[in-house]
């Protein structure tokens, strides 16, 4: 344990005296019967807990391996299918319950080269990636006028022969860091909708600044929307930051710019991954399910250390803290390491397929797929009979300097199929600060990851799975969530 770690922990050890007088409502009474005591097993085992996550290095030894042992694990890719087998020999080292795997048909995207050059009016190479998905040019690449606009509704607000024949530059960026990733939303809409909007419209290509924080010379990839199957299929790239503000500097010129672009990506055949699933059984309901998502997929271009290297680490590390209790929780803990969430959300959709008819039994569910920063939010999507709850809780996280947030979890892309059945959901959120200068990108790599806040995400995790498995009762359904923005 670091000497920071050891001080929030000692600070935590004073504290929890008193964030456990208010937990006596929703677990079952110790000998002595007072409603607002907590049964000393559970302050115990929530101590043990953290001071275990705090302590190890579990978390990271998974990502290490890994990202070292399979690395980049894009969709339907020889990585790809090593994860899967690597993560269900993992699962079942650690001692877990009932590993095994479950069918996704995932799409086979293969990014190729990628050239980009300004023409003119002054010539200049630059670094760009291809955008998950998209089409090849012709042989031999493709050379146009440059039309710059800022953003997918300003595209639309122009006639068709303003863009017919031109490569779109799409100039609306993300450069400010926020713990929360505020911005991203906006700024991956030229990635997801530019080819899509712009080449009905007749453009030949599409160039978007990269949908990241980064001021390093490196392309952000992410997919985009699928092509209509009649529509046209123009190519897509990512410009590195630097070299959007370059190929920007040279429009501000007022002289026109011409670019040439080559991009060789393939789209082969659809081919079969697996969800992989693995449990602490519960000792009470075994039947009733605490869910625990992370992605085993990642882009090509780092080794998916981040994304989602670490959130596959964190949950399966909480679970397997969880499962060496002397005592199981009451209920289920599921830990879920989806196919493809990358592009398509495909084994998220195939789990929720699957296991339709268990969805009831689903008492509540978390997800981690936002680097390994520390956490530090918690919020809750509960029935307003059971809003004290999260409350509760907290006092529980709160000495790991995690806030209480509101009731509006949004629980992640890999949980969004089961907002439908009304599932409960928990948000742990990490801090993001730094997360977009490397999401999608070479530099998603080990050394991203700081042992220290992983472990204490590991600790967030580890209490929350166990407190809410434990209830003594159910949460019931979560009211009906909206709609909302999705990290992905």
């Amino acid at each position: 344990m670091t000497k920071n770690s050891e001080v929030r922990f000692r600070a935590w050890v004073s504290r929890l005296g008193i964030a456990g007088l208010c937990l006596g409502a929703f677990w079952a009474r110790g000998e002595e019967n007072d409603p607002k005591a907590v049964p000393s097993e559970i302050q115990k085992t929530v101590s043990e807990l953290q001071s275990r996550a705090l302590e190890g290095g579990g978390a990271y030894e998974f990502v290490r391996d890994l990202t070292v042992q399979v690395g980049p694990r894009s969709a339907g890719s020889a990585g790809d299918r090593a994860a899967v087998e690597w993560a269900l020999a993992r699962l079942q080292a650690l001692g877990f319950e009932n590993v095994h795997r479950e069918p996704v048909t995932v799409p086979h995207w293969v990014r190729g080269e990628a050239r980009g050059r300004i023409l003119a009016p002054y010539p200049q190479g630059v670094v760009l990636v291809a955008i998950g998905g998209s089409a090849s040019t012709p042989p031999g690449g493709v050379e146009a006028e440059v039309l710059r606009v800022e953003s997918v509704a300003a595209l639309e607000d122009l006639d068709p022969d303003q863009v017919a024949g031109k490569i779109v530059y799409f100039d609306g960026g993300m450069m400010e860091r926020a713990r929360t990733g505020a911005g991203y939303s906006k700024s991956v809409l030229p990635r997801i909708l530019g080819a899509t909007t712009a080449g009905p419209m007749g453009a030949v290509a599409v160039l978007i600044r990269s949908a990241g924080t980064s001021n390093d010379r490196i392309g952000h990839t992410g997919a985009m929307r699928s092509y209509a199957e009649d529509g046209p299929r123009i190519p897509a790239a990512a410009l590195s930051n630097p070299d959007a503000d370059m190929l920007s500097a040279q429009l501000d010129s007022g002289e026109p710019v011409r670019f040439f672009l080559e991009l060789s990506p393939r789209d082969l055949p659809p081919v079969t991954s697996f969800n992989v699933i693995g449990e602490i059984v519960g000792r009470e309901k075994p039947e009733e399910i605490v869910l625990m998502v992370g992605h085993l997929d990642s882009w090509d271009l780092g080794t998916g250390a981040i994304d989602d290297g670490a959130g596959c680490a964190i949950v399966t590390e909480a679970a397997r803290l969880v499962g060496e209790l002397e005592q199981h929780p009451r209920r289920t803990l599921r830990v879920l390491l989806t196919a493809n969430e990358e592009f398509g959300l495909s084994g998220a959709r195939a789990y929720a397929a699957a296991h339709e008819d268990e969805m009831n039994l689903h008492v509540a569910a978390m997800e981690s797929d936002f680097g390994a920063g520390r956490v530090w939010q918690f919020r809750s999507l509960l029935r307003e009979g059971a809003l004290g709850l999260a409350e509760e809780i907290h006092h529980f996280l709160e000495p790991l300097e995690i806030e209480a947030g509101g009731n509006e979890a949004r629980g992640g892309a890999d949980l969004s199929p089961l907002r439908e059945f009304n599932v409960p959901f928990f948000d742990l959120s990490h801090d993001g600060t730094l997360y977009f200068d490397y999401h999608h990108t070479v530099n998603d790599t080990l050394d991203k990851i700081e042992p220290e806040s992983i472990a204490q995400a590991v600790a967030a995790y580890a209490t929350l799975a166990y407190l809410v498995a434990d209830l003594e009762e159910g949460l019931g359904r979560a009211p009906v969530q909206p709609e909302g923005e999705r990290r992905r």
